[in-house]
């Protein structure tokens, strides 16, 4: 967002109580865990909280979850390294222009607004106003090969929000344009009230998907720096998982968990003593280190701008240089076994899962919805 623009959000925000009928559509299939579809469910539900209006709508491969619109399954496309599971379908980008017309809202929200798919084909022909979040960072294929004509299409977008700072930035660099910094959020309360794992010893925990840019194969490098009685649980599969499971085969201390269930997760996350998270690079923001704060865990990662927006090195987190593994080794060595260490970085994580909560990212968006409705629907 521009200066001018932030400041009338602020005192539209600030002057009226806003109720607001928005469509959040989602480029991703919302039955496939991800960031971008945690978040959109996620603000969904705090919006729902704070009495506004939401409908939902994306893609899903399965019975859509309560209070979601399905427009019609995905198929999985390698992107950035990844894999994105989006529809792209002219079926489903018809019942999105269906959908969000028969809904009769005040604001369109759309979540990776040159996605094709349900996001684009909104963005085109979709109802106004449009707000859109950007999510990616680092490089970006697409934004490099047809930056021109997205640029063009991202015109039509009335605000510009992205998750952190390195999103901001490549879409400034390939669009143009402004763009108004709303971080992800947490739910608090579905952390901070899990049953812990139950763990047998001193536990690191990873979560991802087994690719290279995750740095898996550095925390497998670093497992001589961990203390003989410790365990790490590795949650999550990929096409690196069978090449690493063998290149720590024999060591007990690994327990390779596969994909699990939410619930499962989040128990598993309060449970552990240390959430390790060596990615290498392409993280826009760290969801996952923030879901261990919530859940009182501390954290390792690192040193990445994605994860350093969300924890500060030292304050919330240990910070250690990418793709170092005798330096992520020792750094979970400190906080497996200070015992003052690990306390400090639980107690600062969840001030900080406070100040990202879902509801404070609900009440951003609000103000962001005021200044394009004008305060309609008041």
């Amino acid at each position: 967002m521009c200066p001018g623009e932030q400041r009338r959000a602020r005192h539209v925000y600030s002057e009226t109580l806003l109720t607001v009928r928005v469509a959040v559509v989602s480029a991703y299939s919302l039955s496939v865990p991800g960031g971008v579809q945690g978040q959109v469910l996620g603000l969904a539900g705090a919006l729902r909280r704070l009495g506004q209006e939401v409908e939902v709508l994306g893609p899903s491969d399965s019975d859509a979850p309560v209070g979601v619109t399905s427009v019609g399954r995905s198929v999985a496309l390698p992107a950035n390294g990844s894999v994105a599971p989006i529809a792209l379908g002219p079926a489903s980008m018809a019942r999105t222009i269906r959908a969000l017309a028969r809904a009769d809202v005040d604001v369109v929200h759309l979540h990776e607004p040159l996605v094709p798919g349900p996001c684009l084909a909104a963005l085109v022909a979709g109802p106004r106003p449009l707000l859109g979040t950007f999510h990616a960072a680092g490089t970006s294929a697409s934004y490099r090969w047809a930056g021109p004509v997205l640029g063009r299409l991202a015109r039509r977008l009335a605000r510009r929000c992205a998750v952190s700072a390195q999103a901001a930035d490549l879409a400034r660099r390939h669009l143009g344009g402004c763009y108004d910094v709303v971080p992800n959020g947490v739910d608090e309360a579905r952390f901070a009230g899990a049953e812990p794992w139950p763990a047998e010893a001193p536990t690191v925990l990873f979560v991802g998907r087994h690719e290279p840019r995750k740095g898996l194969a550095v925390l497998v490098a670093a497992l001589p720096e961990l203390p003989v009685d410790a365990q790490v649980w590795v949650v999550g599969e990929g096409p690196e998982t069978e090449r690493l499971r063998a290149a720590c085969r024999g060591d007990i201390r690994v327990r390779w968990l596969g994909r699990v269930a939410d619930d499962e997760l989040v128990r598993r996350l309060a449970g552990a003593d240390v959430l390790c998270a060596p990615s290498l690079s392409g993280e826009s923001f760290g969801m996952v280190l923030l879901e261990a704060m919530a859940a009182g865990t501390a954290v390792v990662a690192s040193d990445i701008p994605g994860y350093a927006a969300v924890a500060r090195p030292g304050r919330e987190a240990l910070l250690v240089p990418a793709g170092d593994p005798r330096a992520l080794g020792q750094a979970l060595h400190r906080v497996l076994e200070d015992p003052d260490l690990a306390p400090a970085l639980v107690a600062a994580g969840l001030v900080r899962a406070r100040e990202l909560s879902t509801d404070r990212m609900a009440e951003r968006y609000l103000e962001r919805y005021a200044s394009l409705t004008g305060g309609s629907g008041l």
